[in-house]
């Protein structure tokens, strides 16, 4: 490992860390603050904060199942990081990268939840469509997987992800 490699590796971990303490930050907020008054209108009848203890996945789906999602988390944080080890270190792969610490950051902070309450603290909600309410690291995921997907689909290159050992393997 040389040490640019080993400097990405750092500042992608206390981003990660910093990320994830944001979103604990602010779900200990809506925890301790939210919970008792349940909803804050912040711009009426558009955007509220709005406590939810969430024991599922999206719109409820596979509620009190916390160990498929503890596990599927896991899963999602080894793969970003074996994938982030595998891209070349230039510039150009940054963007990348970055969507994969905030998707890590997004599957810990989630994590971290079930493990420590058995559900996740959600608290944002766009009223004027009802959108379900989420939180931060909820965030961190949708922005994440949609900016990967387009920079995989329209930024980079599939010979790009070749890396000199696949190549001599042909």
């Amino acid at each position: 490992m040389t040490s640019r490699t080993a400097g990405s590796g750092v500042r992608a971990f206390i981003l990660l860390c910093a990320a994830v303490l944001l979103d604990q930050v602010t779900k200990w907020l809506a925890y301790t603050r939210l919970r008792s008054v349940w909803s804050v209108p912040l711009i009426p009848g558009i955007l509220e904060l709005q406590y939810l203890e969430n024991r599922g996945a999206a719109f409820g789906m596979l509620r009190n199942r916390q160990w498929i999602f503890i596990l599927f988390a896991l899963v999602i944080m080894a793969g970003c990081v074996w994938y982030g080890s595998r891209l070349p270190h230039t510039r150009r792969f940054t963007p990348l990268r970055l969507c994969l610490v905030f998707l890590s950051a997004g599957a810990l902070g989630n994590m971290i939840d079930r493990i420590a309450h058995q559900f996740v603290i959600d608290f944002i909600y766009f009223k004027i469509i009802n959108f379900p309410i989420f939180n931060v690291a909820d965030i961190y995921v949708t922005v994440s997987v949609t900016l990967l997907v387009i920079l995989i689909l329209f930024y980079y290159k599939d010979q790009e992800f070749t890396t000199d050992a696949d190549r001599s393997d042909h």
